[in-house]
């Protein structure tokens, strides 16, 4: 895909560098993913990449975001990393139930970072390529009004467009009880189409199947169906990415 948008690549790697920043340390596959998130629109994506590398080194500053950053979030063992998905993308699972809307906001937004990095991270075979995609799965499964975040859902939304763009292959929500649905119609309105497209709320046994089937039983844990164990992010062991 990268040789026949060699025209596009090279305008975009001047555009940035017109507006003071560098793409150096940056391959095509990285830099593909903002111009596929802007419909190949070279001056749109340009200007979005300078937003995520200003990003960057105002919010992760040491290129990686450290457990001691987000011991709040960490604590309740809400969220696991499995192996990888019958596509070769890396799932990540939220149990929503033993999430509450934090006090410490940029904390959480911390928390975002530290998993959605450390989820690309387990899909990196030595290096980096820059074009690896990740499966989200939230669970919704025994929730209360009480674990209900909205700024909580939209922030990672949010974070997935504008700072990992073309990283979500898909989400696949499970379990959503009848009065988080106006919830998440609200939510949604903050979530580009694109995005959308990429959802799948799983309300049937036929669903539950074909989400199963495209997981993969070695991914998918026990508790969906699946052979494989839950296991904590925290406890996943992967190769630290470089920024």
């Amino acid at each position: 895909m990268e040789e026949s948008h060699g025209l596009e690549l090279t305008q975009m790697r001047k555009l940035v560098e017109k507006l003071g920043f560098s793409t150096e340390k940056y391959g095509d596959p990285t830099l593909m993913r903002f111009l596929l998130a802007r419909s190949m629109d070279t001056d749109k994506a340009s200007k979005m990449f300078v937003q995520w590398l200003k990003w960057r080194s105002s919010l992760v500053p040491n290129g990686f975001i450290a457990e001691s950053e987000v011991p709040d979030q960490l604590e309740p063992r809400k969220v696991f990393l499995q192996g990888l998905a019958k596509t070769g993308y890396p799932v990540l699972i939220v149990q929503a139930c033993k999430h509450y809307p934090p006090k410490d906001h940029l904390q959480f937004k911390k928390f975002v970072v530290y998993l959605l990095d450390k989820t690309v991270a387990s899909a990196v075979k030595g290096r980096e390529v820059g074009n690896e995609k990740l499966i989200v799965i939230l669970d919704f499964q025994n929730i209360t009004y009480r674990n209900v975040d909205a700024r909580g859902l939209i922030t990672g939304f949010q974070f997935l467009q504008a700072y990992f763009p073309e990283r979500l292959a898909k989400c696949y929500i499970l379990n959503m009880p009848r009065f988080f649905v106006s919830v998440w119609r609200m939510v949604s309105r903050f979530i580009e189409k694109a995005t959308l497209e990429k959802i799948v709320i799983v309300t049937n046994e036929d669903e539950k199947k074909t989400f199963i089937e495209e997981i993969g039983e070695e991914a998918a844990p026990v508790e969906y169906g699946g052979k494989a164990n839950l296991r904590a992010i925290q406890n996943a062991e992967v190769s630290s990415l470089e920024d």
